[in-house]
């Protein structure tokens, strides 16, 4: 436990934090993961729509450096190339 009111305090904001950044973290795997579902329907307008709404969460999450900005773009490029590959197959 902290000694000091410092310590305390720093540790009160840390746990604040780490729950907002969670919370932030579940709604970034909801929106790709919703991505992934009109995917796998394969409705290709279901998804290209579903992919545009759920990739302004992902930039915006990247941007608040909760994920490191590769791994938005890498969240990003996988999901764009499947839904490229649904008119292929």
């Amino acid at each position: 436990m902290a000694n000091t009111a410092g310590a305390r305090k720093r540790a009160r904001q840390s746990e604040k934090r780490r729950q907002h950044n969670a919370g932030q973290r579940s709604t970034l795997r909801t929106a790709i993961k919703g991505v992934q579902k009109a995917i796998l329907a394969g409705d290709k307008t279901a998804a290209l729509k579903i992919y545009q709404e759920s990739m302004s969460v992902v930039d915006r999450i990247a941007d608040k450096r909760i994920i490191h900005k590769n791994k938005a773009a890498r969240h990003k490029s996988r999901l764009a190339a499947q839904i490229k590959a649904m008119a292929q197959a």
